[in-house]
């Protein structure tokens, strides 16, 4: 399954590094020393809470914002984050 989502990512004050939140996905965010760092880690805190979700009985995933309807920040850009999911047959 492929899943793809935006991510909102703010400068750290200190200029060292970046805070990335999902605004779609309840308390789904990520920090990263550099740019970079904090892609790959909002891409493996997005694919943990797909995960989760998917382990409920009736998962429920929200829909995905309008990137021109977002209220960013001063500083703040968004990026499309793809994550993909591979399922595996249940051997039950």
């Amino acid at each position: 399954m492929t899943f793809i989502y935006p991510a909102v990512f703010t400068p750290h004050k200190d200029g060292k590094g970046y805070h990335a939140k999902f605004p779609d996905l309840e308390d789904c965010w990520a920090d990263g020393p550099d740019l970079e760092d904090a892609i790959e880690n909002a891409k493996e805190a997005a694919y943990n809470w797909i995960c989760a979700e998917l382990e409920e009985e009736d998962p429920q995933f929200p829909e995905v914002s309008h990137v021109e309807d977002m209220e960013l920040p001063e500083g703040s850009f968004v990026k499309q984050l793809m994550i993909v999911v591979k399922l595996l047959p249940d051997n039950d």
